[in-house]
This record gives C-alpha cells, sequence and structure tokens, in this order.
C-alpha cells in the first residue's frame, strides 16, 4: 500500500486545482459583482444561466488569463470571457459571455484564442454560435505597437468571415463597443436591450478624436439602430428578456445548413380565418395593418418579428404555419401605403438571406404601390437597394409561395416574388396589377389630372385591366383564392413544393452576403 508521503503530490497538485477554478468563478471579485447586482445587471454567470438549459454547461478555457504579463495574468481570471457548450432547448450551442467585472471584458490574446476555438468549433461540428456583448473593445496596452498589433490582430482569417454554416446570435447590453459591437453585425439575429450602447468606440475616445462632446444616446443608443441603423432585429427592457430572444430565435433554426428547421405541434384549433374578410377594408385607397392578417394566417403566437421599428412599410418575421417553419415577406399599407424604401429592401434582402441560408420556406403575402421615389430615395441609394432587392429574390432557393393581397404595381411585383419568381403564386379575388397606379396611369395615357373633366371615365376604363381575372386566364397566377382559404392553400402548397431530392436543403447562394451594407 503506497504510503501518505506518496499521496501528498497528488493532493496538493489537486488543491492547486480548485483553488484555480475557484479564482476563474470568482470573475472580477464579489465587490464589482456587489455593485452590478444594485443596478440590476446580471453578471456574465447569471446571463450565462438565463440563456442555456440548466446544468447542461461544458466550459472551456476556464484558466485562460492575459498573457501580457505575470501581473495581469493576476487580474484577469478567465480573461474576462466565459466560453463553452451548452443546450438549448436540448440542443447543443457554443457560448461566449462577456465578464465585464473583468478588465471590461476587454479583447485579449487569450479570449480571443477562446472565442475563436467556440466559433471553430460550431461551424465544423454544425453547432449555433451565441456571443453576449459587453464590454469596452481591444485591451490597451496590450493592442499597441507592432508587437501588440501583430499578437492580437490579423491572426485568425475566419474571425469574421461569414459564410452561414451554423446560425449566429448575439447580444448587445448596456455598454457594447468593439467585438460585442463586431459581432452583432456579423450575426443572423441581434438584440440590444434598452438603454444600452453599441458603437465602434467607447464615447471619450470618440471625443477626443472629433474634439467634441458625444452623447451615448446619439452615439449609438437603441433607438438609433431600432429607427436609423437597422443593425439589430429585436428590443427588450431586460437581460432576462434578452436571453429568452435568444432561445426564442433559436427555436426557429436548425442547427446548420445541412439540416432542416425544427418543427413543433400543430395548432389544434387555428384562428377563424373568415376574420379575414373583416380585416381587409372594401376600397382599394383604405389602409390596413397587414400584422392582423398574418396573426390570423399563421399558428397562435408564433409570430416572431425582425427590425419592427426599420423600414417599417415592410413586415418579415419567422412564423409556423400548421407547425412548420416559415418566413413571412409583406408588405404594410398601414405605413407610406405599402410602398418599399430603401430601409425597407434592405431589411427584407437580410431576412430572405436567412430564410435561404438555413433553409426555411418563405411566404410573400404582397401589398405594394411601389418603390418609394424622390430625391431622397435617390440620395439613399434606392436603385442600388432595390437591385439588391432583385437579386436576392432571383437567388432564392428554398419553396416559395407568393400571395398578392391587393395591389402589386412595377419593379416591386417582381422584387416581391411576382411572375416566375416563386414556386407557386395566387392572388386574391381583390387583387389589383398592373405597371403603375392606375391614378397616374390615367394622367400619363389620357393626359388629364383628377381635377379635369373626363378624368373619372378614364380612370374606370383604366382600372378595368388591373383585376386579377386577365392574369388568372394565362396562367400567370396560378389561382384565385378567397382570403380565408388562404392558411389551407399555403399548408398544401409549401408540402408539394418541399425540395425532395435534397432532403429539402437549399442550395444556399446567398451564404457569403454581407450581414450589414
Amino acid at each position: 500500500m503506497p504510503d501518505s508521503d506518496a499521496k501528498a503530490p497528488h493532493a496538493t497538485l489537486m488543491a492547486e486545482l480548485d483553488r484555480r477554478r475557484a479564482e476563474a468563478a470568482a470573475m472580477g471579485g464579489q465587490e464589482k459583482l456587489a455593485r452590478r447586482a444594485e443596478k440590476g445587471q446580471l453578471n456574465a454567470q447569471e446571463r450565462l444561466e438565463a440563456l442555456i438549459d440548466p446544468g447542461s454547461f461544458f466550459e472551456t478555457g476556464l484558466l485562460g488569463r492575459s498573457a501580457y504579463s505575470p501581473k495581469e495574468a493576476a487580474r484577469t481570471p478567465r480573461d474576462g470571457k466565459i466560453t463553452g457548450f451548452g443546450r438549448i432547448d436540448g440542443r447543443d450551442v457554443g457560448v461566449v459571455v462577456n465578464d465585464f467585472t473583468t478588465k471590461g471584458a476587454s479583447t485579449g490574446a487569450t479570449n480571443s484564442k477562446k472565442m475563436g476555438f467556440i466559433r471553430k468549433t460550431c461551424t465544423d461540428k454544425g453547432m449555433p454560435f451565441i456571443h453576449v456583448g459587453e464590454s469596452t473593445g481591444a485591451r490597451l496596452p496590450d493592442a499597441m505597437g507592432s508587437k501588440g498589433m501583430g499578437t492580437m490582430l490579423g491572426n485568425d482569417t475566419t474571425q469574421f468571415r461569414r459564410t452561414r454554416e451554423t446560425p449566429w446570435a448575439s447580444a448587445a447590453l448596456d455598454t457594447a463597443f468593439g467585438s460585442s459591437a463586431w459581432l452583432c453585425c456579423c450575426s443572423d439575429f441581434a438584440v440590444m436591450k434598452k438603454g444600452s450602447i453599441m458603437s465602434v468606440s467607447s464615447p471619450r475616445l470618440v471625443s477626443m478624436a472629433i474634439g467634441e462632446k458625444v452623447e451615448l444616446e446619439e452615439l449609438g443608443g437603441w433607438r438609433i439602430h431600432a429607427e436609423k441603423t437597422g443593425l439589430i432585429d429585436h428590443f427588450v427592457d431586460t437581460d432576462e428578456e434578452a436571453m429568452a430572444a435568444i432561445r426564442r430565435f433559436l427555436s426557429y433554426m436548425p442547427s446548420h445548413n445541412r439540416e432542416l428547421p425544427p418543427s413543433a405541434p400543430a395548432p389544434e384549433e387555428p384562428a377563424e380565418q373568415e376574420r379575414l374578410l373583416d380585416i381587409m377594408p372594401e376600397r382599394r385607397n383604405q389602409i390596413y395593418n397587414m400584422k392582423k392578417v398574418m396573426e390570423v394566417i399563421f399558428d397562435a403566437g408564433s409570430i416572431f418579428e425582425f427590425k419592427p421599428r426599420f423600414g417599417k412599410s415592410a413586415v418579415v418575421a419567422l412564423a409556423r404555419l400548421d407547425g412548420e417553419v416559415v418566413g413571412v415577406i409583406a408588405n404594410n399599407p398601414q405605413v407610406g401605403g405599402g410602398a418599399l424604401s430603401a430601409e425597407a429592401c434592405r431589411k427584407i434582402v437580410d431576412f430572405t438571406v436567412l430564410c435561404d441560408s438555413f433553409n426555411i420556406p418563405i411566404v410573400r403575402l404582397m401589398d405594394t404601390p411601389g418603390f418609394v421615389v424622390g430625391t431622397d430615395a435617390e440620395k439613399r441609394g434606392a436603385p442600388g437597394h432595390i437591385m439588391n432587392f432583385m437579386n436576392a429574390t432571383c437567388l432564392t432557393t428554398v419553396p416559395q409561395v407568393t400571395v398578392i393581397c391587393r395591389k402589386a404595381y412595377g419593379r416591386a411585383y417582381v422584387a416581391m416574388g411576382g411572375g416566375a419568381h416563386n414556386d407557386t403564386m395566387v392572388a386574391w379575388p381583390m387583387a389589383e396589377v398592373s405597371f403603375m397606379d392606375p391614378v397616374f396611369a390615367t394622367t400619363i395615357v389620357h393626359n388629364k389630372t383628377p381635377e379635369d373633366e373626363g378624368f373619372d371615365e378614364a380612370l374606370a376604363e383604366i382600372q378595368k385591366d388591373l383585376e386579377i381575372w386577365d392574369m388568372a386566364e394565362i396562367f400567370s397566377a396560378h389561382d384565385v383564392i378567397k382570403p380565408q382559404e388562404t392558411r389551407a392553400y399555403l399548408i398544401r402548397a409549401l408540402q408539394i413544393h418541399s425540395r425532395r431530392r435534397s432532403g429539402g436543403i437549399g442550395e444556399h447562394l446567398m451564404r457569403t452576403w454581407p450581414t450589414s451594407y
């Protein structure tokens, strides 16, 4: 039997490991953690626990610390980032959660390697990648000088390369500078807590660079990203809601691009479809809210809208139809009559790429008078955004069904999946299709304005050609259906047009499309 002296080295080593583990788990220390708790902010460990299934975390890199100096190593447990793998709804995911109590979760050489390992493993093994961001940016003085740059920047060519093998999701919480902003812009889904700031650099650095004081909200507040930049998809009030939003997003997504999205039980009693007739106005120039139409057609409680305050004349959302995941792209006549602005085009393109890259069928609900025109639209680069929209529609390879609900005019009709840009296209009886609005067409063709005598007669003559019956007769529209028949039609049409020969997997022609442009 070995003597007690022989056991001592093992016991010492085990005790040393326990000590190092405990130091790492303490993060930035009790004082900093207590200050966060007083402010109502979750710490990194609490955010992790709110994100993944209980007891599922498998950490890697627990003992990582700064490599800059022994002094810095002592101050940087986990090098400021919790990294590892867990499960969400029973499915494996890779996770990086920034610990702001350690050096402001600034980017260092060691934690960059930790994050790179998680990303690479997720890509190679087919798991979603999640980044929970709260950080100050690159760590100084580590990144300064040629040695710092050579050590920390440009050594990982895959760091910001998105080829959409697996879904990425990110959160911008409280202070989200540097890598926290980069990852939100690289991700397929980004959520931001109200009151947080997401920007390239801190206000202090920006103020020094431009020589004037910069307010936090002006630099990168949530309203800026909700209404101006469109870089964030979803906004919440608390950390817990941010983690729940990421969990919900992933519930619609496959783990990787070679599998189908997860199914859910079909609802026993879908909404009463006759309600659609109450929502749709009798008069062609009366507005309505397309979101109410969506709520009737798709499974109750399943609509998960993206960018609701950006490009508001368009609505994009993940949803379920008889338990199956679909992407919904719709015009909303309640905003600008449904005319598509440059921002609406951007939003639709971004969402189209997401759906096509991850094998999610697309349903389009069309009611648009065309694209927004004018000097402001031109300054916003409208022609370029319209052509990006057209390109994305042409490159879509997942099953897609277009429903013309009412107006379908000009090039917007094609961009929204009209003509042959779908697997099947149907229309409601109130649909009207033409190159332009009949009022404008009457003015151009008959040289009459609404104030002129004979305008109403000329308008009535032109409107005869707008009705959907002629398009159905030449089989450009595959059928005309009643609004209340739409749900059943979509369910069956998507079954018929499923990609059987490829196991439901699309061609992913847009997998390298920029995630932010």
